[in-house]
């Protein structure tokens, strides 16, 4: 799976649509069967996107991912994962487009399942079921299920239209009303949209050779219509049933008639991962909480541990975690904001800079020197937090001339000592260790960089 870095940064702009108009049920919806399979982080970006859109309306205002990092406290890393679960789980469509070296995105909200289809889908039925229990999954289908009239035992005495209403001709009409009813280019007419269901691939599963093996049982190609194949995925997936053994569950799902009978092939089907697992459910985990089990099996070097801290974090957590979690202020924000938005410079690298200039400058965060830096890595086409670290040191005595204000001739550089500044403990590498360990004015780096090391080992906890 690619960085989150390379699919989405701060500065993309996205808009946000909705597929259809969303309704208030909907969100009951959302938050009492969707919440427990896709957790706070993605309900919230979901509710923020719908409250970007106004009310009776289609498409909101042009944001970038920086205010939707703020407005949900969280990193690029968080917003983007929760993105692809909104995905995966079909409540979220998203459309790109890019122009030179800009990067736009749509986000087309999608309406939730129906109760009725969500607890009749055979696989979130499922998950839910597993996540919180039987006595609060029955409690949620009562919730969303009420008492029905049984109608058989009345008479339809509806009238129709004709009954009603008659035609009478008219001379004078000049205009015809259905040219007039359609809509203009890039106009479409307001409505409530339909939930298509979970978009599942059939790369997953071989379907040639479940019907290869079914030829020789002469089970009817017709059988397999939309629904069956639809739910004969969703099974595989579900239970992870090859087509081997799905081609036994098949038969047994066979009616009088040829057909297969899909309550049939669903029961068969728990009843033979029950076998399997000892009557245990499926759990609902996503691919990228399955790589991280992973990752956290291999421990990290402190070089790449640094790294990937740097970046997976937002800028606003950067200078919390300096400031030992005190709240940055809004002026720091708003400098780290603008040379963001004006430089485009990747989260990872946006964080080196962060560390370089705080660390440099007697910890401010003054912006016309960050602008200028940002400004020679924007132009190098710096990408990620290890060159932006690389270029820091191959430019250290460019970027401390830079921060005295003076531009030293080749005669006065010689007369003149270097003086010796702060650097973050990424910076203390090779000849640099030993310029670094005499900070001016009597500044203990030493205990500063113990003081970082400890910080970052708290925050990686």
């Amino acid at each position: 799976m690619k960085k989150h870095w390379n699919e989405i940064q701060p500065i993309d702009h996205y808009t946000v649509g909705t597929h259809g108009m969303l309704q208030e049920y909907d969100r009951k919806i959302i938050t009492f069967l969707y919440q427990p399979l896709i957790g706070t982080v993605c309900y919230s970006l979901y509710m923020s996107l719908w409250g970007e859109v106004e009310e009776n309306r289609l498409w909101s205002t042009d944001s970038t991912h920086y205010h939707l990092m703020n407005v949900l406290s969280v990193n690029l890393q968080d917003v983007y994962e929760a993105r692809m679960k909104l995905e995966g789980i079909g409540l979220l469509k998203v459309y790109e487009k890019r122009d030179d070296e800009d990067r736009r995105f749509l986000y087309e909200l999608q309406p939730p399942l129906s109760p009725q289809e969500f607890f009749h889908d055979g696989m979130l039925n499922v998950y839910l079921y597993r996540k919180i229990g039987r006595t609060h999954y029955l409690r949620l289908k009562k919730f969303f299920t009420d008492a029905s009239a049984d109608k058989n035992q009345y008479s339809d005495i509806t009238r129709s239209f004709q009954d009603v209403f008659t035609s009478e001709p008219i001379n004078f009409l000049h205009h015809d009303a259905n040219v007039d009813s359609e809509t203009g280019s890039g106009e479409q007419y307001m409505k409530y949209g339909k939930n298509d269901g979970l978009a599942l691939d059939e790369i997953d599963f071989d379907f040639q050779l479940l019907l290869a093996g079914l030829s020789e049982s002469m089970v009817p190609r017709k059988a397999f219509t939309p629904k069956v194949k639809e739910t004969v995925l969703k099974l595989s997936y579900l239970y992870g049933i090859d087509p081997l053994q799905m081609k036994n569950i098949v038969l047994s799902s066979l009616d009088a008639d040829d057909t297969i009978d899909i309550e049939m092939l669903r029961k068969t089907a728990r009843d033979w991962y029950g076998m399997q697992t000892g009557d245990q459910l499926p759990d609902l985990t996503t691919r990228v909480e399955t790589k991280k089990a992973v990752e956290r099996d291999q421990p990290l070097s402190q070089e790449e541990e640094l790294i990937d801290y740097l970046e997976t974090t937002s800028p606003k957590d950067v200078l919390s975690d300096i400031s030992n979690g005190g709240s940055p202020s809004k002026a720091d924000l708003q400098a780290v904001e603008e040379v963001l938005m004006s430089q485009k410079l990747p989260i990872g690298v946006m964080n080196v800079l962060i560390q370089y200039v705080l660390l440099k400058t007697d910890m401010k965060l003054t912006k016309g020197y960050m602008e200028k830096i940002a400004s020679h890595w924007s132009r190098k086409k710096v990408t990620s937090a290890s060159e932006a670290m690389i270029l820091a040191k191959s430019e250290h005595k460019q970027y401390l001339e830079w921060a005295e204000g003076k531009k030293e001739t080749k005669s006065n550089r010689r007369r003149k000592p270097i003086r010796t500044e702060k650097l973050p403990d990424w910076f203390k590498e090779d000849g640099t260790a030993e310029e670094s360990d005499t900070t001016a004015e009597g500044y203990d780096f030493e205990a500063e960089k113990k003081k970082l090391e400890e910080e970052l080992k708290n925050f990686r906890k």
